[in-house]
């Protein structure tokens, strides 16, 4: 039953919905980074609920790190931060009638029936905190060797956001307007729409999905490991692994498989002293390793699967067909709150990644350690 992720930085998760906390255990830090708590904070406020498009499950998320710190520095031991669960209502929840798009079914069979079900239990979203508080650990030190990450909604609702753009200059700055925002778009105009949208299938008793897309800019050249630890291989893994996601693809994705080569081919020039391409239909990755552009994918998440609709459903208590309303505190779309938590697991994976191809002290010294100018 393994709950870890990662080959020279993995974060190990713990806990469910309902239970007493959740957590991580992040394994492999160099010694010596700092670790800025206020960074910590500021993540888990952007993925937490807050307005009427949202879960009414108001967790403060007040964190604890238990250990790997001293003194505001990573030890080199393993960092484990813990989240109580404050905010619980177990009440909600029925054992035995599966609920559609959930892992009901799958876990009772999987766990033989031992599994806490309370609010889906260790499957629940609220396990992704864990994982922005890991992301809130490692995404200054990224930052520090001039590696920045931002997701936004690319499509919600059928409305679309602009895109990030076309230079690196104007993908960073859209970054760090988003990592300021409470509602992650580019286009301020597009959440006013997408909210709408949202509150329009809340009202109906129902839920939607959307496409988000993130960036990583500063990534240097020569990063991911061919064949099968690819930078693409080991993204889709951990993108994968958020429950919400059900579809991955890098740059242009399915729609370039409509261009021909001589559209699609990125062509190489100089800049400076830098090689870089024209274009970025390959989202910066050849071959799975990082050619020192932007990288780019785009994630589907699919609609909240807890709707107040009459569903119909198996209990796999009694073996019989009923008919099931959910009750409980949901959220109606959680492509606002996945933001966060896409930009926390893609910065595991990188440093992971890093470490991996140029050893333990890259995450301290990494500006030092490769060479961008191939």
């Amino acid at each position: 039953m393994k709950n870890t992720l990662g080959s020279n930085v993995t974060i190990t998760i713990f806990g469910e919905s309902h239970g007493p906390a959740i957590g991580c255990v992040l394994d492999g830090l160099t010694p010596g980074l700092t670790v800025d708590e206020e960074t910590i904070k500021s993540m888990l406020a952007r993925r937490r609920p807050t307005s009427s498009i949202d879960t009414p499950r108001r967790e403060p998320d007040n964190y604890r790190i238990l250990s790997g710190v001293f003194n505001g520095k990573t030890t080199g031991t393993p960092l484990c931060i813990m989240i109580p669960n404050e905010e619980t209502k177990s009440k909600d929840y029925n054992f035995g009638p599966a609920r559609p798009s959930h892992a009901d079914y799958a876990a009772h069979v999987k766990y033989n029936g031992f599994e806490d079900y309370r609010g889906g239990g260790h499957f629940s979203g609220r396990i992704t905190a864990a994982i922005v508080a890991a992301g809130g650990v490692l995404i200054p030190a990224l930052n520090e060797l001039g590696i920045f990450i931002g997701t936004h909604i690319n499509e919600c609702v059928n409305v679309c956001d602009r895109d990030f753009g076309s230079s690196e200059k104007e993908i960073l700055e859209n970054i760090k307007k988003l990592n300021s925002k409470n509602f992650p778009v580019i286009d301020d105009d597009a959440a006013e729409k997408i909210t709408a949208g949202i509150q329009e299938a809340s009202k109906d008793l129902d839920s939607v999905g959307g496409i988000v897309k993130t960036a990583v800019v500063g990534l240097p050249a020569g990063v991911g490991e061919p064949w099968f630890d690819s930078l693409e291989s080991l993204l889709s893994h951990a993108l994968y692994s958020i429950g919400a996601v059900k579809g991955v693809e890098f740059g242009k994705g399915f729609e370039g498989s409509a261009l021909r080569g001589s559209e699609f081919n990125d062509a190489f020039r100089k800049e400076g002293d830098r090689v870089v391409t024209a274009t970025n239909n390959n989202g910066g990755i050849n071959g799975g390793i990082s050619n020192g552009m932007p990288v780019t994918f785009n994630v589907s998440v699919k609609p909240t699967p807890s709707i107040a609709k009459p569903q119909k459903t198996v209990n796999f208590l009694t073996g019989e067909e009923e008919e099931l309303t959910i009750h409980g505190r949901h959220d109606p779309a959680i492509v606002r709150r996945i933001c966060p938590v896409i930009d926390s697991i893609t910065a595991i994976v990188i440093a992971d990644a890093l470490v991996t191809g140029f050893g333990p002290q890259v995450l301290l010294k990494g500006k030092a350690l490769w060479n961008t100018d191939l």
